[in-house]
């Protein structure tokens, strides 16, 4: 698997892995200080659509991103809906998987990924 150059690639490469039920790579894109200890996937879960949108900073040169999306899935024949406001950091050129919001105010843009290194619960140490 390539490595993703923007928290928007990381964002899209784990979707794909929940398309594919690919937990391994859920578990080494997550960042190890929110990283659960175990990643079950419903195999009864089908995802059928990913939209984007927005992202706020999360590019090449950054150390910390966000990306808004909403996922489409059926479970049990009926449609459903996740949208979430996904949080990335960068840590030793790697983009990692922080955390997210789910059903965030779609009034409010996407804010900071991260706080500031001296705000951040993860610390910036790698």
């Amino acid at each position: 698997t390539a490595v993703p150059e923007t928290a928007e690639q990381l964002m899209r490469s784990r979707y794909t892995a929940h398309v594919q039920g690919d937990a391994d790579w859920l578990r080494a894109t997550w960042h190890p200080a929110t990283r659960p200890s175990r990643i079950d996937l419903d195999a009864q879960v089908r995802w059928i659509g990913l939209q984007i949108l927005g992202t706020r900073d999360g590019g090449r040169d950054d150390t910390k991103g966000s990306v808004e999306f909403v996922a489409r899935y059926k479970n049990g024949g009926r449609a459903h809906r996740l949208r979430e406001r996904s949080r990335f950091q960068r840590r030793n050129g790697v983009w990692l998987y922080v955390g997210g919001d789910l059903d965030p105010d779609p009034a409010v843009p996407p804010g900071p990924a991260v706080p500031d290194p001296g705000d951040d619960p993860i610390g910036s140490s790698g």
